[in-house]
């Protein structure tokens, strides 16, 4: 029987109802379905229905899960952090397939039907870290969807050799260009820059950019890359995250950049980080921004901190920004599910009839009290069919 019949749902905290899944799909939703005995049921005992959670920014290759504790004495520079790691990694013998299989686990069992992570690639590694991802998301295929991005974590310019390990992860399969910090690390932005869109260009892929840098360099860094987005027609095709610089308090410097991020069609990724200035997505979205989240590293070198809840992630972003209100709530949810989906270039998602049967089921009388009690006992399906239940995922890990 491959039709599901879920009664005594309520999609997005919405009247009861109920939902035909059929194919995979969201083939019918109303008050007037009827199980027929070619249908599993499932009674959703009134639980609320969201879209799958959406993991917008990660890096799936680099995690600690089941390694151990590690004791971090790294300097507070990010390029001490971007150091250490590289050390780290032969020391500790991070294993990107198996490390990336353990958190993708992890991340599916809190609800994330869908990931982009930032996988590295330097002079030292090569790209085994993609190939050790991609194998992890060929075995997990039928769980979560994952969008790669080839990321020169140790600099581009700098290290001479990146561009060509870069241009051959986008050949193996990776699906996104990624950037790091034009000036702050390459001190190069028109070489970096060049390189990046150039390869985006040729191979015909999106862009995402780690942008740390602050104040005026962060806003001289957007500067160009709005235009070269401009310049290549790549409208919703480029997503800027950290944008640390958007978090200044200089709104002669900010709100220009807000608008012309609108104009060009470009993302902002923004984890709600405690330590840093934040990008301030009510007025990005009200401009027209989409704006999404994601954990950024868990448990790694750089920190011990995360766990890959985005419901967790979406009460981050919440108070970072000072979301109280329940539809302010609800629309750090949206950042964490549809923001991270238009971002990723999936239009079939969302619980409308057509779309993949891609949901999460949990107790809440709202959106708001979902994100503010974050109830472990989830039900996640993916196309349909279940992909973890009360905390635990439905497939075994190394």
């Amino acid at each position: 029987m491959s039709d599901l019949l879920i009664t005594n749902i309520r999609p997005m905290a919405g009247p009861l109802t109920c939902m035909l899944i059929r194919g995979g799909r969201i083939a019918a939703i109303g008050t007037d379905l009827v199980a027929t005995d070619d249908m599993r049921p499932l009674d959703g005992a009134s639980r609320i229905a969201i879209p799958g959670l959406v993991e917008a920014h990660t890096h799936l290759d680099k995690n600690l899960i089941g390694m151990g504790w590690y004791c971090n004495e790294v300097g507070p520079r990010l390029i001490d952090k971007i150091d250490n790691e590289r050390a780290e990694r032969k020391r500790q013998n991070i294993d990107p397939a198996r490390q990336s299989a353990r958190q993708i686990a992890q991340s599916v069992a809190y609800g994330t039907t869908h990931i982009r992570s930032h996988v590295d690639v330097d002079t030292e590694i090569g790209i085994g870290g993609i190939i050790g991802v991609m194998a992890s998301r060929a075995a997990l295929a039928d769980h979560v969807d994952i969008d790669i991005v080839a990321f020169p974590q140790s600099g581009l310019m700098i290290r001479p050799g990146t561009e060509a390990l870069l241009e051959e992860a986008l050949r193996e399969g990776a699906e996104v260009v990624g950037g790091l910090d034009p000036c702050g690390i390459d001190r190069d932005p028109k070489g970096h820059l060049d390189v990046v869109f150039g390869l985006a260009e040729k191979h015909g892929r999106p862009v995402d950019i780690h942008l740390h840098e602050p104040g005026e360099m962060g806003a001289f860094s957007t500067e160009l890359i709005i235009e070269r987005t401009r310049a290549l027609s790549m409208q919703g095709r480029v997503v800027i995250s950290h944008a640390f610089c958007l978090g200044s308090p200089d709104l002669a410097l900010v709100d220009p950049l807000i608008a012309a991020l609108a104009e060009a069609g470009i993302a902002i990724m923004t984890t709600g980080p405690a330590s840093r200035p934040a990008p301030p997505v009510q007025k990005l979205r009200a401009a027209g921004v989409v704006v999404c989240s994601g954990s950024d590293g868990i448990r790694d070198t750089w920190g011990p901190y995360g766990n890959g809840d985005m419901l967790e992630r979406a009460m981050f972003v919440g108070l970072r920004n000072n979301l109280r209100r329940d539809d302010e709530l609800a629309a750090a949810l949206d950042i964490c599910t549809h923001g991270g989906a238009a971002i990723m270039g999936f239009t079939e998602y969302g619980l409308s009839v057509g779309n993949h049967a891609d949901m999460v089921m949990l107790e809440a009388e709202t959106l708001a009290e979902a994100i503010a009690a974050r109830p472990r006992d989830r039900l996640v399906l993916k196309r349909g069919k279940v992909a973890a239940q009360g905390g635990v995922a439905s497939f075994t890990v190394p």
